[in-house]
């Protein structure tokens, strides 16, 4: 047997069928979809209608949002750090922040940064610069005689909208009338 010989078996791969080629194929003239109306046609949007009726997805009560303002925080524990500490995955000189964590492999995701929790064990006396962290872990990391700063995430929606209201006080400003929010 050689590579090139290698193939699958007779019949385990199904060719598929080729629909709308005549009558003789038995898949001709409708193509297997019946006849007439919305279903007979692509891109069917008719899932769910009841005739008028009120559909179940409606009907039925809805709970909970997804906040589209939220920020996306890659949380890590006290205690992860004082691990990555331990088995020398981190550097204790070093400052620790989103990129150091992201390439010791604890902190994935986290769009607007990193948030340190307080759970776990801590005693390495470490320099932290992230975007947020709980009042319990700068607690703890300020006992082991560490140091951390905090820096505020803008976001892109919070950028847009500050330049928004600057262009638009601007505006006013020009027609001599008093930016708005100004006492």
């Amino acid at each position: 047997m050689k590579l090139n010989d290698i193939r699958d078996n007779e019949g385990a791969r199904k060719g598929r069928m080729r629909v709308g080629r005549g009558i003789g194929s038995g898949k001709g003239k409708t193509a297997g979809r019946g006849q007439k109306g919305q279903k007979s046609r692509e891109g069917v949007s008719i899932k769910g209608f009841e005739g008028g009726q009120m559909p179940l997805h409606m009907r039925i009560p809805k709970r909970g949002f997804n906040n589209v303002f939220a920020k996306d925080f890659a949380e890590i524990n006290l205690g992860q750090i004082q691990k990555l500490v331990d088995a020398k995955l981190l550097d204790a000189g070093a400052v620790i922040d989103h990129e150091t964590l992201k390439a010791a492999g604890v902190a994935r995701g986290g769009k607007n940064g990193v948030r340190v929790l307080a759970k776990g064990e801590f005693s390495a006396k470490l320099s932290f610069k992230v975007a947020g962290a709980s009042a319990a872990a700068k607690a703890a990391i300020e006992a082991a005689g560490g140091s951390i700063e905090l820096f505020e995430i803008v976001t892109a929606a919070e950028k847009a909208a500050a330049k928004k209201n600057s262009v638009r006080d601007a505006d006013r400003k020009k027609h001599g009338k008093a930016p708005i929010g100004a006492a």
